[in-house]
């Protein structure tokens, strides 16, 4: 079968070709609104075209890559002629496809597995021509990743027929393959067949496998590869329990995370600073917060040094239990213990004292924050503030709010409405009006909350005056203060909400 016999129709009927206009030449294929032809050349312009389609594969592929995903029969069918008896193997010698080299990067370049298939079986089909290993792994991998498994398997099996050195990355991107498909059997299957390949698998690759499976919630699987890992010639090191151990933390199998744990320990191995974490971890979320002290003992008696995210996990554990004392204590010991706090551990603490009421306790926290070499944020701030407020605490709470804007801080509307709540509740409104000053010269827009507690205050203590002086802060008009005037003590803001547009 010839080039002359091709045209593809996508609608039922055929058109004729069209001609070539002022001499230029016409397009191979040209789409209209009811089909998609090929241009049929003369004979020789046949050979033309296949030969500069064979020398040239980059022109091949941009050609043929220009024609519309309906036309993929077409595609397929114009490789398979450029290698088909029109032309003998005298006419196109195999350097005619470009090296392997050449071949590996434009079958890398195709977006349609197919097509790159295609281009792949065509370079095969030339004499003498053999595919680089790049170009086999870049197939397989495109192959998988668009569910083409069948194919993806035939050619895993054509590099170990044609004993090709075969490397333990592509196991792996199989594997993931296979378990992105949840088709996790095959996955552990495909790690089982590399000693087929002359690869043998590593502790690092069983890692990856275990890793792989944990991410698609078979831990049982995972845990059972790991019981027959001797059998498989596999010496699993810290991080295959690490990886294990988390796991089971993580799904309040905590008695089984301890087994690993102890069973390091019999394999003449050390935990990591990452495995006492993560034990740590485990028990400080199930609130077994003494024996998460005790592993912090036994790990700083062997000489590892906590890091951050260990005392976090014990600082969050103390507090939510109320045990502010011994926390306080822990973030002395971190440093003599040689790991600095951080700005998390401080406000972690701060967070402790002012959720249990306990707010000048979180004031001497923050003081002392400067000269430990940490700086409050804005949220130690505002976490004090809100703290302060709740307990009553105004004027304490006013002055770290103007520590805050003299730092530069963001105070955040809602901490501006702690301390308006605050004074209302007292029926201090000098000082809750200033602050709601405060926050329109700032920039700030005040909650709906804050126009509710204020303005009800303002026409109880002198019916509208001055509530004059805060519209006109607002930029409202006149007619929002009559009506305020208008409600007078009964305002509220179910009748004051049409004259705010306050968010």
């Amino acid at each position: 079968m010839t080039l002359t016999a091709l045209r593809l129709t996508v609608k039922s009927g055929e058109e004729k070709a069209h001609q070539p206009v002022d001499g230029n030449p016409t397009p191979m294929w040209k789409k209209t609104p009811a089909n998609c032809l090929f241009q049929v050349p003369s004979e020789s312009q046949e050979l033309d075209q296949a030969r500069k389609l064979m020398e040239n594969p980059l022109l091949a592929s941009s050609s043929l890559d220009s024609l519309p995903n309906s036309c993929l029969s077409f595609r397929t069918s114009a490789f398979s002629f450029a290698s088909s008896a029109s032309f003998s193997s005298s006419s196109l010698p195999s350097s005619q496809m470009g090296s392997p080299a050449h071949v590996q990067k434009l079958i890398a370049s195709q977006d349609d597995p197919l097509l790159a298939k295609e281009i792949f079986d065509l370079a095969s089909r030339q004499p003498g021509f053999r595919h680089s290993y790049s170009a086999f792994h870049t197939l397989i991998v495109k192959l998988g990743r668009s569910n083409h498994f069948s194919l993806m398997d035939s050619l895993l099996r054509r590099l170990k027929s044609e004993s090709y050195p075969v490397t333990p990355g592509l196991f792996v991107d199989i594997m993931q393959i296979y378990c992105n498909a949840k088709m996790l059997d095959h996955a552990v299957k495909t790690f089982l067949r590399m000693p087929e390949f002359n690869c043998k698998p590593l502790t690092k690759h069983f890692n990856s496998l275990l890793r792989v499976l944990i991410d698609h919630n078979q831990i049982r699987m995972a845990y059972s590869l790991f019981q027959n890992s001797d059998s498989l010639g596999i010496s699993p090191n810290i991080q295959t329990f690490n990886i294990l151990i988390k796991a089971f933390c993580l799904n309040n199998k905590l008695s089984i995370a301890y087994s690993l744990f102890n069973q390091i320990f019999k394999r003449d191995m050390i935990p990591d600073v990452e495995c006492y974490r993560i034990l740590m971890q485990g028990l400080c979320r199930k609130s077994q917060v003494k024996t998460a002290f005790n592993l912090l003992d036994d790990m700083l008696n062997k000489g590892f040094v906590p890091d951050g995210l260990t005392y976090t996990s014990l600082l969050n554990s103390l507090c939510r239990k109320k045990k502010l004392r011994e926390a306080y204590k822990l973030l002395c010991r971190m440093k003599v213990k040689g790991c600095n706090p951080d700005i998390l551990h401080y406000n972690t603490l701060i967070v402790g004292f002012c959720r249990e009421g306990r707010g000048q306790e979180a004031q001497k926290v923050l003081d002392q924050m400067p000269a430990n070499g940490c700086n409050p944020n804005a949220v130690s701030y505002r976490t004090l503030i809100n703290g302060l407020c709740k307990q009553r605490l105004l004027e304490e709470a006013k002055a770290y709010l103007d520590r805050m804007v003299s730092l530069g801080l963001d105070p955040h509307c809602s901490t501006f409405h702690s301390l308006i709540h605050g004074y209302c509740q007292g029926y201090r409104i000098e000082e809750a009006c200033g602050i709601v000053e405060l926050m329109l010269k700032g920039g700030f827009v005040p909650h709906i909350q804050s126009w509710e507690a204020v303005v009800p205050r303002i026409c109880d203590e002198d019916g509208g005056v001055r509530f004059d002086e805060v519209a006109k802060m607002a930029g409202k008009d006149a007619q929002l203060v009559g009506r305020c005037r208008q409600y007078g003590s009964s305002a509220s803001l179910s009748n004051l909400s049409h004259g705010f547009n306050f968010r």
